[in-house]
């Protein structure tokens, strides 16, 4: 099969290339490197450095012929959705319409699109939160995402392709950037590399679905089967909630130190309760494999032989 990647040199996209590729599949990757790396390049895969905002965009993909496209290029910063949102809608909103109309041109069967099941619900009840709860996000961040998929679905009428949302947890693991406003996990390792007291955005009791990025790998993979290719929305997480205070626990004992965190005022747009319901993945077959203690350690156990 040729898959095309959206995002294919950054932190999620990155591993997935290499697993399509391990899969025998002919990849395609599409990433301006605003924020990918040229460094997680996989030699097997074609890069095209363009940005979904290219007027060429129509023409490129129309030349590649892609069976399949996963689009996981996308600005995944919500504070600074917050901060610039109309920066935030040409990013996750115009430009995901842009590559869905070149997607039709090209007759592309079907798509796969990265959404959020963090910010796409918003504020919730405390429990794990199923696919079918109303969305309610309370960020740009995650309006945007909800209105991208509403043109996933929207124009998958007027194409005729297939289409699978994944409702991503959070994501942790290697290749995340240390130095952004998301991804808790990385950011906080490369504090404890500086010999820095971690900082915590509110009273650090905040609860999360963290899940390693092999996990989410594996689920996307999934919908390459014929079986399960209807189309439907799955959230993608671990059904476990774990507090930042928590999370400092295991990073500290991972780490082998222990270092009191600074605690500043909250993010605008933060979630004091976030935990994926995953029943409906399951049922197809996956389930998450890494525990959060295991994946830490492993991150750390990694950093310390490179």
């Amino acid at each position: 099969m040729k898959i095309l990647v959206t995002g294919g040199a950054g932190f999620i996209g990155s591993h997935l290339v290499d697993q399509y590729i391990d899969h025998g599949h002919e990849v395609i990757v599409l990433d301006d490197l605003s924020t990918g790396h040229k460094e997680y390049r996989n030699h097997k895969a074609e890069y095209v450095i363009v940005s979904l905002s290219d007027p060429r965009l129509e023409d490129i993909i129309c030349e590649m012929k892609p069976d399949l496209v996963n689009h996981h290029a996308a600005q995944a910063n919500v504070r600074l959705s917050v901060n610039q949102p109309c920066m935030d809608i040409e990013t996750n909103v115009t430009n995901t319409v842009r590559l869905l109309r070149a997607a039709g041109s090209a007759k592309v069967k079907k798509i796969i699109f990265a959404s959020t099941g963090g910010a796409i619900y918003g504020n919730t009840p405390r429990k794990a939160i199923s696919e079918a709860y109303s969305c309610k996000p309370i960020s740009p961040y995650g309006i945007n995402k909800f209105a991208a998929e509403q043109y996933v679905r929207l124009y998958a009428d007027l194409y005729g392709y297939q289409w699978t949302i994944l409702r991503y947890s959070n994501v942790y693991g290697p290749r995340q950037n240390p130095h952004g406003e998301s991804g808790i996990i990385s950011i906080v390792m490369e504090q404890l590399r500086r010999g820095e007291r971690p900082v915590i955005f509110g009273d650090g009791e905040q609860v999360r679905d963290y899940i390693h990025v092999d996990d989410i790998v594996a689920a996307n993979l999934l919908f390459l089967q014929p079986d399960n290719m209807a189309n439907d929305i799955f959230n993608v997480g671990t059904q476990c909630g774990t507090s930042l205070n928590e999370l400092l626990k295991i990073m500290m004992k991972a780490a082998r130190r222990s270092v009191p965190p600074v605690y500043v005022s909250a993010k605008e747009g933060d979630l004091s309760w976030n935990v994926l319901c995953n029943k409906k993945l399951k049922k197809l077959g996956w389930s998450p494999k890494i525990t959060l203690d295991r994946g830490v350690e492993k991150l750390f156990q990694n950093e310390q032989t490179t």
